[in-house]
């Protein structure tokens, strides 16, 4: 895999591309939910690879064959920081299962999403070393 020279700020261009998705969604103020699932589905999974991108980076998982699972970078932020761990565990489960997925369209459980995307890389952004974010 490539290394990025800034995956904070290639991450966060992620969740700002999954901004510009989600508008295509529709939303409708009067039962809050946004119309079509389509776009849901790709503004969670924008969101959830722009997350792996700063894990990677903090992580360094990715060695070996195959692709590692959620499992593997559970186990690396749990040793690492527990804080990050708890945004992982909520994060994979509302940005990839809820919106990638399912293409959820409740507007809440969107939102949600882009607050742990938020919450995830600017995790990252702390615990990395700084001499990677430049």
């Amino acid at each position: 895999m490539k290394e990025l020279k800034d995956p904070i700020a290639e991450a966060r261009r992620y969740v700002a591309n999954a901004e510009k998705v989600i508008i295509e969604a529709n939303y409708d103020p009067e039962l809050k939910i946004y119309t079509d699932g389509k776009y849901i589905k790709m503004a969670g999974n924008t969101l959830w690879n722009g997350c792996l991108i700063a894990l990677d980076a903090l992580l360094n998982i990715r060695k070996g064959k195959g692709r590692p699972s959620i499992d593997k970078y559970k186990e690396a932020a749990g040793q690492r920081d527990r804080k990050l761990l708890a945004a992982i565990v909520a994060g994979y489960e509302t940005m990839h299962l809820y919106m990638g997925y399912d293409g959820t369209k409740n507007k809440k459980t969107c939102d949600s999403g882009f607050e742990y995307a938020n919450v995830i890389i600017d995790r990252c952004a702390i615990l990395l070393p700084k001499e990677v974010c430049a």
